[in-house]
């Protein structure tokens, strides 16, 4: 199955999660509305509004965008620090997911959203990135170039049960090579992600260090 934007209009993603037998942990819709409506209240009355990507929203963003840019947030780093028990792993064998994690800095992508249909579009992307709360979205600014934006930004929860932690190498590289969830490989979520930062001329040296040492993990299996 692949997520797609009719998926996310029908909020198929929770109804396919909350039919999981293993009771994973599910964002209550009372709390899902309460983070939406949080995010929404502190916007720019009338103004397009930015999202930070650094991961899967770089290559399959499902929400209607009018532009994208390369942009740099500062405070938080991209680290492989997510449990997925189901869309890129099951619970028997769970892959990894990425997220933003304290210190340092993440180079990424930008996505803006027209004024217009904001509020839409962030309710399919909350319907996307928020079902299990793995996220705590917020506020932050990013860099493009000299200019500076407010945007939204999905960083990990570290409350939350999935929340890795600092994982060894060969953790993560045995996890991504061989993990397959709902949504497919875990290792094809590296791959599109390295490819996608790739065309906006970005390069993360850990992430494309992880994406050789999975390389030759798949080759051996």
């Amino acid at each position: 199955m692949t997520l797609t934007r009719d998926d996310l209009e029908n909020d198929a993603l929770r109804a396919a999660l909350e039919q999981t037998p293993q009771g994973l942990p599910l964002l209550s819709r009372e709390a899902f509305e309460a983070s939406l409506q949080g995010i929404l209240a502190e916007r720019t009355r009338g103004a397009n509004v930015w999202v930070f990507g650094y991961g899967s929203l770089i290559w399959n963003p499902l929400v209607h965008t009018i532009d994208r840019k390369p942009a740099t947030l500062y405070g938080f780093h991209r680290r492989y620090c997510l449990w997925s028990r189901a869309g890129r792993g099951t619970p028997e064998q769970p892959g990894l997911m990425l997220g933003l994690d304290n210190g340092g800095s993440c180079r990424g992508v930008a996505l803006c959203i027209a004024a217009d249909i904001a509020e839409h579009e962030l309710r399919l992307l909350w319907r996307r990135e928020m079902v299990m709360g793995s996220y705590v979205p917020r506020w932050v600014k990013l860099r493009m170039g000299k200019r500076v934006v407010r945007a939204i930004a999905f960083v990990i929860n570290h409350a939350h049960p999935h929340y890795t932690g600092r994982l060894r190498m060969d953790t993560m590289v045995d996890a991504i090579a061989n993990a397959c969830g709902r949504f497919g490989p875990c290792a094809d979520y590296l791959v599109n992600t390295v490819a996608g930062l790739d065309e906006h001329g970005i390069h993360d040296r850990a992430l494309a260090q992880l994406h050789r040492l999975v390389t030759e993990a798949c080759k051996k299996r």
